[in-house]
């Protein structure tokens, strides 16, 4: 793994093997090419099952 790991720039929509551009613009680090590759997927899911866990939790106010 290079120094600093891998990340996906949301600027160039690419993954890049160190943090090149600006923190707010990359996503990252993960521990190797792949699975920064699957970066926006990885975000999604996180995002869906905070959602879905957010619900629950409001459900349980009820």
């Amino acid at each position: 793994m290079p120094r600093g790991g891998w990340y996906f720039c949301l600027k160039h929509r690419q993954v890049e093997p160190k943090a090149g551009c600006r923190a707010a613009e990359r996503l990252g680090p993960y521990p190797d090419q792949e699975t920064a590759a699957r970066a926006l997927e990885i975000a999604h899911e996180r995002t869906k099952a905070a959602d879905e866990a957010e619900a629950r939790w409001k459900d349980d106010e009820d």
